[in-house]
């Protein structure tokens, strides 16, 4: 006979998940549109937590990490912007996006960046042996990165990466077909690694994720901002700094601020 306390206590556990994966999916479903990008409005937390149940359910997941350079481009290009609003998510990867909410009077919770997004995705494939397939960045830098990626998470399966500079993709898509990863991080650059994904995210059902620099940062070849300049939102003043001549990739923020301001 089953014990009515112990029934009882199920049924609670039972209802309280369900109630806890309603609100997570109506806190997802929350963006603020900034230049007709819909930004999800959630906290890291919650993200992650999401996409941990979406890697559960083999729910293929296409994820855009924008930045002010990504939103003026697809304001720019029409065809981009589409693209772009096809993805599952699009995250405030970048201060200027948390600025702009700000100035429309529709503040998003915080920043969520590629890099950390995809390195709570190498944990959780690290905690759960899932596979994992890397493409792009320069080859001795991507050999740097899956050396350091195997170190760092022994547990994750990386199942196969190959190098951005390839004029035919035919192998790699064949690689991912057969393969089929967890967890699919792409670091070709905009606009490049959103459109390799939107072509071909049906190869398997994993989380498709466009990462830009992020393998920079993993092989160790360019360092991430301490973390002080994290907390304090000036990350792009410690690459500047480090790297002058990044000094270009800042030309479209004044134009970005002004779009912003005059579109909405």
């Amino acid at each position: 006979m089953i014990n009515p306390h112990v029934q009882l206590l199920k049924t609670f556990t039972y209802r309280k998940l369900i109630i806890s994966n309603k609100e997570l999916t109506l806190t997802l479903s929350k963006t603020i549109t900034i230049l007709n990008l819909p930004f999800i409005n959630t906290t890291n937390q919650q993200f992650i937590s999401n996409l941990q149940k979406k890697i559960t359910t083999k729910q293929n997941t296409f994820i855009v990490t924008a930045n002010p350079e990504i939103a003026v481009y697809a304001y720019d290009h029409p065809q981009f912007q589409k693209l772009v609003q096809t993805a599952d998510y699009i995250t405030p990867d970048g201060i200027g996006i948390i600025k702009a909410s700000q100035i429309i009077q529709q503040p998003l919770k915080e920043r969520i960046t590629g890099f950390d997004t995809l390195t709570s995705l190498l944990e959780i494939a690290n905690n759960s042996s899932l596979k994992v397939y890397l493409l792009g960045a320069k080859p001795e830098v991507l050999q740097k990165t899956v050396k350091n990626v195997k170190k760092k998470y022994p547990k994750l399966q990386l199942v196969g990466s190959h190098d951005g500079y390839f004029s035919d993709d035919q192998e790699i898509v064949a690689d991912i077909k057969q393969l089929q990863p967890n967890i699919v991080a792409v670091a070709l650059g905009y606009p490049k690694q959103e459109e390799f994904i939107a072509q071909h995210r049906q190869l398997c059902p994993a989380i498709w994720i466009g990462v830009g620099g992020s393998f920079d940062v993993l092989s160790g070849t360019v360092k991430r901002a301490p973390k002080i300049f994290q907390k304090l939102n000036l990350e792009w003043l410690y690459r500047f700094i480090s790297h002058p001549s990044r000094l270009s990739r800042f030309k479209n923020l004044p134009r970005f601020i002004y779009l912003v301001k005059h579109v909405h």
